[in-house]
């Protein structure tokens, strides 16, 4: 697909960015050299005339991207995650790009979704709706279940979708090559790479089956969680192009007016909702990367309800603890601590110094905790932390930047509920909570048994490790095992001296 025919939408994308003004928007976001900046205008602008037009009321790349079509919608969401690349203030303007396209025939979706499920629609359901929402990769249609009748949504990929987002891909990385070509500087936005994340996140929303898991993974993490919904999966009915919860009713949470009709507390549901948020990042390490107000609802019970699980974040055990000491930290503003841990992770280069570091830390944390709490932001705390660990030497880590942004959107949704909401106070119990259960003593005696847990089950392999490498013939183990006193005896010394020490551990803990 990559190859001389892409020039063509190169032509056509670069068109429309002209003729919506997004062009000189989106190279400045960029930072792009003043001649790279005059050269893409002179030779956009002759081909303006062959731009899309779309709605002028949207501001200019919002407008541009709109105009494009699904996948190029998809790439300004995805880049709304990025402020590394594209800027703070683009990616605001592209965080609330609406999703919103034209629905497809409901009699085409009946078809696909009797030929994915592979059995007449009538024998699935009694009534099928015509579409409920409309996005740039599926719609979603209200359904009654045949056998039980039970209500669910019905989610369905509109059709060629697939091949339409792979030809513009192929389009993207064309792009992406002139941009580097044209502008060396822009090189260290890495726009490849940028791109092949897109694909990956794209590609997988194109499988239903993946968010269907997601889904499912969500509701298992999270099925304790008071206050907090996941509609469960029906999983017979779902496929690659089809994927079919159970239908969550309730009060979209941004109707404001809707949820003081129902009766909820909007104080409560605001400090809910960000505490689920850092409960799920924390405790399980995977969390909604999508939480606006479109995805959210509040059900008549008062519990908040999550929706559309195609955008997920995920935090392995280590990064967890970084970031948890790193907000615990700033809470009691002990910046030299925040500094070391920094340090200890390897995020900063170890030849610097901790504690201009530090200072520099506390330039950060002193400013936002002197505001009133109705302004306090750990959204621009962690902001200002990736402006000043930048400084440092830090590489970008992605999963930071898609929290950093996921913590934006859920405080945006936390203060469209409760304007004057602290912040700070809200979020403390939860990382204090975690810290308490992951980095004391009990998570050090945990720590140990998992470690006893893992050379137990290496303990076979113990004796002929061990001989081959001090022999230098690692790559030339004997095939036949070893006789089995040799197996049982060093598992069974591994696990005696690690238990012992964790029993030893645990009592001189209390």
């Amino acid at each position: 697909m990559r190859g001389p025919h892409n020039i063509w939408r190169l032509i056509r994308t670069g068109a429309t960015f002209e003729r919506t003004g997004a062009m000189k928007v989106a190279l400045e976001a960029m930072q792009a050299p003043p001649f790279v900046r005059a050269g893409a205008r002179i030779l956009g602008w002759p081909f303006k005339w062959l731009g899309l037009k779309g709605d002028t009321n949207l501001p200019p790349v919002t407008h541009a991207l709109t105009a494009l079509g699904p996948a190029y919608i998809k790439f300004g969401q995805i880049l709304s995650t990025r402020p590394d690349v594209v800027g703070e203030e683009l990616a605001l303007q592209l965080r609330v790009l609406q999703d919103k396209l034209p629905p497809f025939d409901t009699d085409v979706a009946k078809r696909m979704v009797a030929e994915e499920l592979e059995a007449p629609l009538e024998e699935l359901f009694t009534a099928f709706s015509p579409p409920v929402a409309a996005a740039s990769i599926a719609q979603v249609h209200r359904a009654t279940l045949r056998e039980t009748g039970q209500e669910v949504a019905v989610k369905v990929l509109r059709p060629g979708i697939e091949r339409a987002f792979r030809r513009d891909i192929d389009a993207f990385y064309l792009i992406a090559t002139v941009i580097e070509t044209l502008s060396p500087s822009s090189r260290r936005l890495r726009p490849h790479d940028v791109i092949e994340h897109f694909e990956g996140v794209v590609l997988r929303e194109l499988d239903l089956r993946i968010e269907s898991s997601a889904a499912g993974e969500f509701a298992a993490n999270t099925a304790e969680d008071d206050g907090f919904k996941v509609p469960q999966v029906n999983w017979f009915l779902c496929s690659r192009r089809v994927m079919t919860l159970d239908w969550a009713e309730g009060a979209p949470m941004g109707d404001v007016a809707a949820i003081d009709a129902g009766g909820h507390d909007r104080t409560v549901l605001a400090e809910r909702v960000l505490q689920m948020f850092l409960r799920h990042a924390l405790r399980d390490g995977y969390f909604h990367a999508d939480m606006h107000q479109g995805n959210l609802k509040v059900d008549a019970s008062g519990n908040i309800v999550a929706l559309d699980f195609g955008i997920m974040g995920r935090l392995d055990e280590f990064t967890r603890r970084i970031y948890a000491e790193i907000l615990m930290g700033f809470i009691r503003r002990d910046y030299r601590r925040v500094a070391e841990v920094h340090f200890e992770a390897g995020y900063v280069p170890a030849d610097r110094d901790v504690g201009e570091f530090a200072q520099a830390l506390r330039s950060v944390g002193e400013p936002i905790f002197g505001m009133d709490a109705s302004k306090i932001s750990m959204a621009r705390l962690l902001s200002y932390l990736f402006d000043v660990t930048e400084q440092f030497g830090m590489e970008t880590r992605t999963e930071l930047i898609l929290l950093q942004r996921t913590m934006v959107v859920v405080e945006g949704v936390a203060r469209s509920l409760d304007p004057n909401i602290n912040i700070w106070k809200s979020a403390r119990p939860v990382v204090e909570s975690y810290i308490t259960e992951n980095l004391g003593p009990k998570a050090m005696a945990r720590d140990l048994v998992r470690t006893a847990q893992i050379l137990a089950r290496f303990g076979p392999r113990l004796p002929q490790l061990a001989e081959a490498a001090l022999l230098g013939q690692a790559k030339t183990l004997p095939r036949h095992p070893p006789s089995p006193w040799r197996q049982r005896i060093p598992a069974f010394l591994v696990g005696i001296a690690v238990t012992g020490a964790v029993v030893i551990l645990w009592e001189l803990l209390g």
